[in-house]
């Protein structure tokens, strides 16, 4: 990188600068201030005066030190070696700065996002000289972990002609692998490219969003199922499990690569997702799934203007995935401090506020954000997707605050957890009375030929189902359960099977962790039965004490801890139990 004076510190404030003198700078351009080199990047340009947010502590900075241009935008390097890497918000090696700087990162430092030194078996493509070379090709290949093949892509703004290609090898990621010919000349391509973070990665075209990702979660694949390349957002106040929920998708969801973006978060629950993690094994692979996780620590003691770039840094690495023909699932983590960044940094530069200070542009920016998630045709004819999950911390819960009422214009699942259920203990506790998905009728298909065809009417039968419980118990608040009639109390004791049951679930239960879509709708059908023929039995005058003492009723309670995912058959026979227990009792009042 060729650095140059561009200018010079006029004022300092906090993590933003005025600079003076500016001669040759250009919009949204990666500078370094002052002799320590602090990286930051240029906001705002008028005349010969700029504005520089900072991603350090600018402590010690003077006016008229010297502010280095580098050419070119704030950009993340993309090659083999991001899985299983730990980033901060520029993108720089958290393991690396340990060595070189100790517990605290040191104000400065330097360290290639990427390792220089390890080499990697590089095997190309069969192409020959001349061959045309367009956005986005696949070059080459590389093993970069046991389960991910990393595809050696053209940059998306190199397009020409095939000079040279070299011949099956191990190369540094510095170390040319192909030549092209382009309108600019000769350009040399690498195992790696660079790639400005708040620019969209090109794509050939958008399909519709009609898979679902699967996370293993029956409250989310039931009942709120969200698409590949779809948008959600979990918003819910301190302690109701939003990074609880996120860990379990991230973990068991079926996206072919997980990045994990703590943006402002605790430290101790980004420690927890380092400690936990690399011993986690995906039952899918039973490999580690730090084999597929790239992970962005931007805690909430870090500089405040470094939040800002994390979402963005995570976002690029998941198109650069998505480009290669992978499923990737963004979990931001939470997207309610990068808002207050906007806010802070925009108090700094005295912009005028909107809504609660949040800048005006807020809406803008969280639009800007979840547009980039998408199920694409990638320039290289592949199927890819990025799925952003993001979380929201209203303060005190309310779900009435700028952040979460903008998040929710933009994106098409919806979330809400529930401060009852939380205390309740009742995990994950997402609250099925406010929470939607507007992917049901494009997932439906997929569903009913891959699981059932009675998917849709099941889910839509137990939704209609809590709804009347909730009518039910605002009558058993004002005159209690024993004024209810046994069948309208026999809803209440569905609906509470159902809750304890299936929506329930153990993160720390090895069977009821994950649920495979199988046996979620089996598990389903089972308490519609229960339904349907308790329903039956009421009617011709079996009465709701008889119902509740069935002895399969504790193996359905149970089913979710007992029958594991490898062996539904036992589910089969739970339900030819049922049905004999109420052909028992029926038998008794015919």
């Amino acid at each position: 990188m060729n650095e140059r004076i561009i200018g010079q510190v006029k004022r300092v404030n906090g993590p933003v600068i005025e600079a003076s003198g500016i001669t040759d700078a250009m919009m949204l351009e990666l500078v370094r201030v002052g002799e320590i080199r602090l990286v930051g990047e240029v906001i705002k340009l008028a005349g010969e005066s700029a504005i520089i947010q900072v991603y350090e502590d600018t402590t010690g900075l003077a006016p008229g030190d010297n502010i280095y241009g580098s050419g070119m935008p704030l950009s993340v390097e993309l090659g083999p070696g991001l899985i299983g890497t730990i980033y901060d918000g520029i993108q720089r090696p958290l393991e690396d700065l340990l060595e070189i700087s100790g517990e605290f990162i040191e104000r400065g430092i330097r360290s290639p996002s990427l390792n220089r030194e390890k080499k990697w078996r590089f095997v190309p493509e069969p192409l020959g000289e001349q061959s045309p070379v367009t956005p986005g090709m696949i070059l080459g290949r590389v093993q970069e972990t046991e389960r991910i093949e990393h595809r050696i892509l053209v940059p998306p703004d190199i397009e020409g002609k095939l000079l040279s290609l070299t011949a099956e090898g191990d190369y540094t990621i510095e170390e040319p692998v192909g030549l092209v010919d382009t309108n600019q000349g000769r350009k040399e391509l690498y195992l790696m490219h660079r790639w400005p973070i708040r620019m969209l990665r090109p794509a050939k075209e958008r399909l519709p969003l009609n898979i679902p990702l699967i996370t293993g979660q029956r409250v989310i694949d039931t009942l709120f199922p969200v698409a590949k390349g779809g948008t959600v957002a979990i918003p819910g106040g301190f302690g109701t499990g939003k990074t609880m929920t996120q860990h379990a998708i991230a973990k068991w969801c079926d996206a072919s690569i997980i990045v994990y973006i703590g943006c402002g978060e605790r430290g101790n629950e980004m420690t927890d997702v380092l400690n936990e993690f690399p011993k986690l094994i995906d039952p899918r692979t039973g490999r580690s799934l730090m084999e597929r996780t790239v992970l962005i620590a931007n805690t909430s003691n870090m500089p405040v203007s470094a939040r800002e770039a994390s979402i963005y840094t995570g976002v690029t690495m998941a198109e650069y995935y998505r480009d290669q023909g992978y499923h990737v699932a963004v979990m931001a983590d939470s997207t309610s401090r990068w808002a207050e960044a906007l806010r802070e940094l925009s108090g700094r530069m005295e912009e005028m506020p909107a809504e609660e200070g949040f800048p005006a542009y807020l809406p803008t920016r969280i639009a800007e954000f979840y547009e980039r998630a998408g199920y694409m045709t990638t320039l290289s004819e592949k199927n890819g997707s990025v799925t952003i999950i993001g979380a929201v911390s209203p303060p005190g819960g309310d779900f009435s605050e700028p952040v979460t009422q903008h998040t929710k214009r933009f994106v098409r699942c919806f979330w809400g957890l529930d401060r009852q259920l939380a205390n309740a203990r009742h995990y994950p506790a997402i609250s099925w009375l406010e929470s939607y998905s507007e992917y049901l009728t494009d997932v439906t298909p997929w569903w009913e030929q891959q699981v059932g065809s009675a998917w849709q009417q099941n889910r839509a039968e137990i939704m209609e189902l809590l709804q009347k419980e909730v009518r039910l118990q605002q009558v058993v608040k004002l005159v209690g359960p024993d004024a209810l009639p046994d069948s309208q109390r026999f809803i209440l004791d569905v609906c509470t099977l159902f809750k304890n049951a299936f929506l329930q679930q153990n993160a720390f239960d090895d069977i009821d962790r994950y649920s495979v879509v199988e046996k979620q709708l089996r598990m389903l059908e089972i308490i519609l039965i229960y339904w349907h023929r308790g329903s039956q039995a009421i009617k011709r005058g079996v009465t709701l004490v008889k119902l509740r003492r069935i002895k399969v009723m504790q193996e359905i309670v149970k089913m979710k801890f007992t029958i594991p995912n490898d062996d539904l058959k036992d589910l089969d026979k739970l339900t030819a139990r049922l049905e004999r227990s109420m052909d028992q009792l029926e038998s008794i009042y015919v």
